[in-house]
C-alpha cells in the first residue's frame, strides 16, 4: 500500500516517517508514504494557494484548482481518497481496518480558514478525528496513517495487535510490569498464576470493567456472551469468585514446591 499525504507543509512528516514502529514498517516495505506538497501545483503567478473568500469573511480558504491538480497527478490505481473535514464522519478503529484493505489511500490535508467547497467532489470521504479543532489536517493524516499501517501484515506482530483496545470496541485489559510492589501498588496476584485460562479470563473482566467505567458509549454497543455478563456479575460481589481465589492459590503452591 501507498499511503499518499497532499500537505501545504510537508516538513511536518520527517520525523513521523522515520521514528519508532513506523519507521520498521516503512522500511520492510509493509507499506510507503509519499508526501506531496500542493504548492507544487499551483498555477497562480505568485505561488498561491490560498484567497480570501469570495462573499466575504475572516480568514483564507484554500483553493481547489491546486488541490484537484495534485490529486489528478498522484492518485494511484484503486486509491481510495479521504479529505481530513469536521464535516467528515467520526475516525475509529473499524475505518482504520477497513483502509487497511484498499490497495491505496490518499490523505489530503485541509488549513487555514478551510477548503473551496468544490473539492469534496474529487474525493471519496470526508473524515474527521474529532471534535476540536487544529490548525491543519496534518496531525490527523499522521494519525491515519499511523493506525492503517500498525495493522498492515509484518508491521507488528500478531500478537500485539489482538488483544488491544477498540479491537472489539472494548478497552484493552490493565498492563504491569516489574516490581511487584511500587510505592505500595502492587501487581494483581492471579497474573502471577500461570494459570492462562484463568489469566484471560480475569484480563477479560478488567477490560468490561473498564470500559464500563471510562467509556460508557462503547459499553453499550459491545455484544456481551453468557461469559462476559457472568464476569460482570462478579464484578459486583466484593469477593473474588472460587476460580480466581483456586488459581492464585494452585500458582502459589507450585512455587512453593518449585
Amino acid at each position: 500500500m501507498t499511503i499518499t499525504i497532499l500537505t501545504l507543509f510537508p516538513e511536518m512528516f520527517d520525523g513521523f516517517q522515520t521514528n519508532s514502529i513506523m519507521k520498521r514498517a516503512l522500511g520492510k516495505g509493509v507499506a510507503s508514504i509519499k508526501v506531496v506538497n500542493i504548492r507544487d501545483y499551483t498555477k497562480d503567478k505568485y505561488g498561491r494557494t490560498d484567497t480570501p473568500p469570495v462573499g466575504g469573511g475572516a480568514g483564507l480558504i484554500e483553493k481547489a484548482q491546486p488541490i484537484v491538480d495534485a490529486i489528478r497527478a498522484n492518485e494511484l490505481p484503486n486509491t481510495h481518497k479521504i479529505l481530513m473535514s469536521p464535516r467528515g464522519k467520526t475516525y475509529n478503529e473499524a475505518l482504520a481496518k477497513n483502509y487497511a484493505k484498499v490497495d491505496n489511500l490518499m490523505i489530503i490535508c485541509g488549513h487555514y480558514e478551510g477548503i473551496d467547497e468544490r473539492v469534496n467532489a474529487y474525493v471519496d470521504e470526508l473524515v474527521s478525528i474529532g471534535d476540536y479543532v487544529l490548525t491543519g489536517g496534518e496531525i490527523p493524516a499522521m494519525a491515519i496513517a499511523d493506525s492503517v499501517i500498525r495493522l498492515l501484515d509484518g508491521a507488528i506482530s500478531e500478537d500485539s495487535l489482538k488483544d488491544e483496545s477498540f479491537n472489539d470496541s472494548a478497552l484493552e485489559y490493565p498492563q504491569y510490569t516489574e516490581p511487584y510492589d511500587f510505592e505500595g501498588q502492587t501487581v494483581p496476584d492471579i497474573l502471577y498464576c500461570g494459570n492462562h485460562e484463568a489469566i484471560e479470563k480475569w484480563r477479560r473482566k478488567q477490560s468490561l470493567k473498564l470500559t464500563r467505567e471510562f467509556r460508557p458509549d462503547l459499553f453499550k454497543n459491545l455484544q456481551l456472551s453468557k461469559k462476559d455478563l457472568k464476569l460482570l456479575a462478579e464484578l459486583e460481589d466484593e469477593n473474588p469468585p472460587k476460580w480466581e481465589v483456586d488459581a492464585i492459590d494452585k500458582g502459589k503452591k507450585f512455587k512453593k514446591n518449585k
